[in-house]
């Protein structure tokens, strides 16, 4: 994503509207959000994102290149702090059944703190560019190797079940996440830290030795 001085890529440094340039990007991502998630992505226009962010199409292009680059940012903000968050949960000294149960609970919490976002992806990623569906791909894949090395390493020490196949586990555990999009709703009778709360339950359950 290019990034510069300007919202246009020339001129003052103030956004219109006059606020700072710095906040073009982020309110381009927001009306692209919300106008993907309300009416898709192949159906939205370029202008339509423009007008609602009250910007130019000159300040998209400069931030963005393209809206697939936009599609591409909505999903790869929330797998880098996803994949933020798990490092930082995996290094820590705790036992590994805790840092599991702690890495579960989170990806759910900020799946469910960003789930327009993350099923507008779902729903669009194949109208990526290769090279695009590619690189989310390969982050998404490292993603979930992280993940899969607590399982391992829980293994080894002997607090799960050593038949389980990790891959396994870890695409088991993760089609549930994915799929929350389809039926999890802000305003129903659970909170997104009770949905954590089961889901990694559930996961230590299954991969505990008994």
């Amino acid at each position: 994503m290019a990034r510069g001085t300007t919202a246009e890529g020339g001129g003052t440094g103030r956004s219109e509207g006059g606020g700072q340039a710095a906040a073009v990007p982020e309110r381009l991502l927001a009306e692209a959000t919300r106008l993907f998630a309300e009416r898709g992505y192949d159906r939205t226009s370029v202008q339509e994102i423009v007008e609602a962010a009250g910007v130019t199409k000159g300040a998209l292009y400069h931030y963005f290149g393209s809206k697939d680059d936009l599609l591409h940012e909505i999903y790869a903000r929330v797998l880098r702090l996803q994949t933020e968050r798990l490092d930082a949960i995996a290094s820590r000294g705790t036992p590994v059944p805790e840092r599991l149960a702690e890495a579960a609970a989170d990806v759910v919490v900020t799946s469910i703190q960003n789930l327009d976002d993350t099923k507008i992806f779902f729903r669009s990623m194949h109208q990526l560019s290769p090279e695009k569906q590619k690189a989310v791909r390969a982050e998404r894949r490292r993603y979930h190797e992280r993940f899969r090395s607590l399982v391992e390493e829980g293994q080894r020490d002997g607090h799960f079940r050593s038949e389980l196949r990790p891959d396994l586990v870890v695409d088991f555990f993760f089609g549930s996440v994915h799929h929350l999009g389809t039926w999890y709703h802000a305003d129903g009778p659970l909170s997104a830290q009770q949905v954590a709360g089961e889901f990694s339950d559930l996961l230590l359950h299954s991969v505990r030795r008994s």
